[in-house]
């Protein structure tokens, strides 16, 4: 499957999806919990049907799986080789506390390697994508369009860390960098700003779902970078069991 046919309609279904979000986030919106207590709002469901929508125009015979979607059985996704990766908003509690880290996030999965993936901030204007193969670019609050790539290897490694799950774990890990800089970001933009340069690592020592990562990592991946386990294997998709191992994501 040719990605590059279709990527400038993806793009143009997550721009849509973060239209209807940041309508939402700029209301008095309402916040509700699931059973595992993460919050949920309006704007994750709007979210949702816009993806699914959308991608199902774009291709109706490839599978969905969603965060916010009914959850297909093992017994049917184990059979699934290729399929859509989404979640309609990463950082829901940067969404409700307003800081505007969240993001829309849509990828290809193939045979357990996330191979293309786009990544919306709608409060920041900002939207990252890339192909595997094919390198990854990132659109400003301008709408300028640039090529991105991860850096060179720096001298004092910069770690970006996250705002709202930072543990004893990944401090403990960080302290054993030795001299380094810590940057903070929400969501999956910890991913992009690897990618753009930003950043060099991201230690997660916590829980993540698959649909939390796949986008940013197709987009990491894309400009370079690489996102491994902690026994030094590639993070993979299309498990039985949805959530990530603890994992590195890295630059150069």
């Amino acid at each position: 499957m040719h990605y590059s046919s279709i990527l400038p309609e993806v793009i143009k279904v997550a721009d849509e999806a973060s239209t209807r979000v940041l309508h939402i986030y700029q209301s008095d919106f309402k916040v509700s919990y699931k059973e595992d207590e993460s919050p949920i709002t309006a704007a994750d469901v709007a979210s949702h049907e816009v993806i699914v929508r959308g991608l199902r125009n774009i291709s109706r015979d490839i599978p969905i799986l969603s965060e916010e979607g009914a959850q297909a059985p093992w017994e049917e996704r184990q059979h699934w080789r290729r399929f859509w990766l989404v979640d309609p908003i990463d950082g829901t509690k940067e969404f409700t506390q307003r800081t505007g880290e969240f993001t829309v996030n849509i990828a290809m999965i193939e045979d357990g390697v996330p191979v293309m993936g786009v990544v919306a901030a709608p409060a920041l204007k900002e939207a990252f994508w890339g192909i595997r193969g094919e390198g990854a670019h990132r659109r400003d609050r301008t709408g300028q369009v640039r090529r991105i790539r991860v850096a060179e290897a720096q001298p004092t490694v910069r770690v970006v860390a996250s705002k709202n799950h930072m543990n004893d774990e990944t401090r403990d890990f960080i302290r054993a960098l030795g001299p380094h800089k810590t940057l903070q970001a929400g969501s999956s933009l910890k991913f992009c700003r690897i990618a753009e340069g930003h950043a060099d690592l991201y230690p997660r020592m916590g829980p993540t779902s698959e649909w939390d990562t796949a986008a940013a990592h197709a987009v990491l991946l894309a400009a370079g970078g690489n996102v491994n386990t902690l026994d030094g294997g590639p993070l993979r998709y299309g498990k039985e069991d949805v959530l990530n191992p603890y994992f590195i994501a890295t630059g150069s």
